[in-house]
């Protein structure tokens, strides 16, 4: 199967396909005419590829599945290995997570301090319904009150 065919089957971009192979997690042969060809196990392992990924692995997380890749990833339970290398890319994605927070909240604190609440306003017309802090949480911190974790600004 050329590479169109397999990004087709996949769901995936001929680019990103060449950027598996070059990070060493899909392979193919070439063709007389130089273009490339994958074997049929090619579609499982891309989909499992692409299911690590989406699940917040990265290409360099991803390799330690290289084992696994041909078979049913979702399916199966995660070696000892593997739950490191998730455990630990969660953890990384937790402390980036905080530091958001964090820096959303410095922010957010240092608009309302600087715009006695109008802020409140303009945040109820722009975020979503969906993506809005909970109405019914504690009243955020005002002027020179720092807020603590628990708090949550309502729109």
């Amino acid at each position: 199967m050329r590479i169109g065919e397999l990004a087709k089957a996949t769901g995936t971009s001929a680019r990103a396909l060449r950027h598996y192979e070059q990070a060493g997690l899909i392979s193919s042969e070439r063709a007389p005419n130089g273009y490339r060809v994958y074997n049929e196990r090619a579609v499982a392992r891309v989909r499992n590829i692409r299911y690590l990924l989406a699940a917040g692995l990265t290409l360099d997380d991803v390799r330690v599945f290289l084992p696994c890749l041909d078979g049913d990833v979702a399916a199966a339970p995660p070696s000892d290995k593997g739950l490191r290398v998730a455990l630990e890319r969660l953890a990384v994605l937790n402390e980036r997570i905080a530091a958001q927070t964090e820096a959303r909240d410095r922010l957010e604190g240092a608009l309302r301090e600087k715009t006695d609440d109008r802020i409140r306003s303009w945040l109820a017309h722009t975020w979503p319904l969906s993506k809005r802090p909970d109405s019914s949480a504690a009243a955020p911190a005002h002027r020179g009150e720092r807020k603590t974790s628990g708090d949550t600004p309502s729109p």
